[in-house]
């Protein structure tokens, strides 16, 4: 099954927008930004409405943090790139990699409201319940992204960000970060950002605070 739908008007984030210093800052400008993939021939796309920022340089939560591995090796190339990586053995989990080359900075994305392909992201979900995308693990299988996938340039034919050609205006709420409690103090930077009232959040959050950056 192939789904013709006018992907030019999800136009693809050019380099520099991923390769800027802020992780924190692109993890709030991806919020209502479009994450396209084209699996097989079939295109599933979604707007993002909730991501978290990881740095690479002092904050224990990242996976780059101190160690440079196999795994983690993509995270240390130039930004504009997926990192997935297996939870549990189970969830494969989408980030993109930002900042130039050896910095190892990365956004995980953790939700999307649905907006094409929504009969194949159920049919691959299994699941006809309204959040089809709401958590980094669900949201990976609806879009049909993989661990095969890591590496890959954003800028492909294959898995791309793009705007939505509207000029929306979001309000952004942050929280700490969800499932990183090893990391100690890092655990509880609010790097975690969500669209306000949007149903399709993995979670909410716990102070309906706006988000607060003035950079790293």
């Amino acid at each position: 099954m192939v789904f013709e739908i006018n992907t030019s008007i999800y136009e693809k984030l050019p380099r520099s927008f991923y390769l800027r210093e802020d992780v924190v800052q692109i993890a709030m400008d991806l919020l209502g930004k479009v994450l396209v993939t084209q699996v097989n021939g079939v295109i599933t796309a979604g707007k993002i409405v909730e991501t978290e920022a990881y740095c690479g340089r002092g904050d224990k939560a990242c996976h780059a943090n101190g160690k440079r591995t196999p795994r983690t090796e993509v995270m240390y190339g130039e930004g504009g790139h997926a990192y997935v990586y297996l939870c549990y053995g189970i969830h494969h989990l989408f980030n993109v990699v930002t900042n130039k080359e050896g910095q190892a900075d990365a956004v995980l994305v953790r939700a999307l409201e649905p907006i094409e392909g929504i009969d194949v992201m159920t049919e691959r979900r299994k699941n006809t319940h309204a959040k089809l995308a709401s958590g980094p693990g669900t949201l990976s299988q609806a879009m049909g992204i993989h661990v095969k996938m890591t590496g890959l340039d954003l800028l492909s034919d294959q898995i791309w960000i793009g705007t939505n050609g509207k000029d929306e205006s979001i309000n952004i709420l942050s929280d700490a970060r969800i499932g990183v409690e090893y990391a100690e103090e890092d655990a509880l930077k609010p790097w975690r950002f969500i669209i306000a009232e949007n149903k399709f959040v993995s979670k909410g959050v716990k102070e309906k605070s706006p988000a607060n950056h003035t950079g790293l």
